[in-house]
């Protein structure tokens, strides 16, 4: 779960813009996150979605993924 939290840690704000999309029902209180509270922020997503503990974490870990690996291609790219 560290890695999750590293890459959440560094690409909150468009991983939080993401989940608004996926879950319109949030709020910015909802998405609040803290290094060592991603388990609390999972269960307001799950109080308030009704979505399964392991999905919400499958779709930010998929959503963190996502994000550092174009943001890995821009890297290749500005250094050419």
């Amino acid at each position: 779960m560290s890695s999750l939290g590293d890459q959440l840690k560094g690409n909150w704000k468009q991983i939080k813009g993401k989940a608004k999309q996926q879950w319109g029902d949030l709020t910015d209180d909802d998405l609040t996150y803290s290094e060592g509270k991603f388990d609390e922020m999972v269960g307001r997503i799950q109080e308030k979605t009704g979505e399964a503990k392991g999905d919400i974490e499958n779709w930010f870990d998929k959503a963190g993924r996502e994000f550092r690996d174009a943001t890995d291609g821009r890297d290749d790219m500005d250094r050419r």
